[in-house]
């Protein structure tokens, strides 16, 4: 189950802000209270944080360890391990890291962006900073160090990992991230939800506007994206004010949906509900949660549905998976990726697009 705990004490923050600097670790999602549960198809992380030595040693396993091969998993087993040859770094463009933020502070994520830089990855690379906030007289989160951090505190947090990245990449580089500012719906604390995602919105055209006039657009573009959990909003209207305010504020910036479907189509959200935060409106696209088959089900159910219901698709930009070797999380990029291609052919959908890749989030 996904859980969200934000007593950290402060040494162990310190480690762990230090430990961002490595981008990477054992997965570790700790950002909901401990009554928190999802319904059905959880989210799968430990409730902990490990400590500062393991983000290094996942790290070794996230650039040397193949992806693990597609496999059925009951509700809580420990999966089944099947090594595939190893592949270099160099062959699996399109998968990146994706981190779960335990600060804002530029040289953190600085050094984040260089580390990923050295590691060729290529795609949609997401940091997420946690439920949505509000305090000090302003928008932003609560990070999972359980720090709030306004939104133009974050946006020179990512400007730190945009400069990271392009300062590490090899001379004459074409490498290329679509790197998101990640929310989720999780009990927004703020006064409007609509206008939190308006300002959401405007804190992306920000970033987009300094990556431009630093140079460094042709390497980084700016995005957004929301962890939109049917669990968390069972009523729909939190979510579907946020979405509103970011498509009223956008200047044609993309909001990815990372999100998981909470038992499939009808169980929480309609048909409907799910795929209009999946590419139902504008400047939305979905990057879903494909921890284990039964989500590609899910989401390939979901995509049959929009597609004859509705005459529009779900508007796929890869996968999203959690975990590494160390912890056993379910499926890892690769793996994801095919399952749910899989999935769509049995649902009679796989003519449409589901590009290559994907990111796998970790703590």
């Amino acid at each position: 189950m996904k859980r969200y705990v934000f007593s950290v004490a402060a040494a162990l923050a310190v480690t762990l802000g230090a430990a961002g600097g490595v981008l990477a670790g054992n997965s570790a999602r700790s950002h909901a209270p401990a009554h928190a549960e999802r319904r059905s198809t959880p989210s799968l992380m430990p409730r902990l944080v490990p400590p500062a030595r393991a983000w290094g040693k996942a790290l070794r396993a996230v650039q040397h360890r193949p992806a693990a091969q597609p496999h059925r998993r009951p509700a809580r087993p420990h999966p089944v391990r099947r090594h595939a040859p190893v592949r270099s770094v160099e062959r699996q463009q399109g998968t990146t890291l994706s981190i779960y933020e335990q600060t804002a502070k530029p040289w953190v994520l600085s050094a984040q962006g260089c580390s990923a830089a050295r590691r060729h990855e290529r795609g949609i690379v997401i940091l997420d900073f946690g439920k949505p906030a509000f305090k000090r007289h302003g928008y932003g989160t609560i990070l999972f160090s359980g720090r709030f951090a306004l939104n133009h505190k974050i946006t020179t947090a990512m400007v730190g990992y945009a400069r990271g990245y392009v300062s590490c990449l090899p001379r004459g580089s074409k490498g290329h991230i679509t790197l998101a500012r990640g929310t989720s719906n999780y009990s927004p604390s703020v006064p409007s939800a609509y206008a939190a995602g308006l300002h959401w919105a405007r804190a992306t055209n920000k970033l987009g506007r300094i990556l431009r006039r630093h140079g460094l657009a042709a390497h980084v573009e700016a995005a957004a994206a929301d962890d939109a959990e049917p669990a968390w909003d069972p009523s729909f209207r939190k979510t579907r004010d946020f979405f509103h305010g970011f498509r009223a504020g956008t200047r044609g910036h993309t909001l990815y949906d990372y999100g998981s479907l909470d038992g499939g189509v009808g169980a929480v959200w309609s048909a409907r509900q799910a795929w209009y935060v999946a590419g139902g409106i504008r400047h939305t696209k979905a990057l879903p949660e494909i921890y284990n088959s039964a989500m590609a089900r899910q989401w390939a159910e979901l995509a049959r549905i929009a597609r004859r219901r509705y005459h529009r698709p779900v508007r796929f930009a890869g996968v999203m998976t959690q975990g590494t070797e160390s912890c056993g999380c379910g499926l890892r990029p690769t793996a994801a990726h095919r399952v749910l291609a899989n999935a769509l052919d049995d649902q009679g959908v796989g003519h449409l697009a589901l590009p290559d890749g994907g990111t796998n989030i970790v703590g």
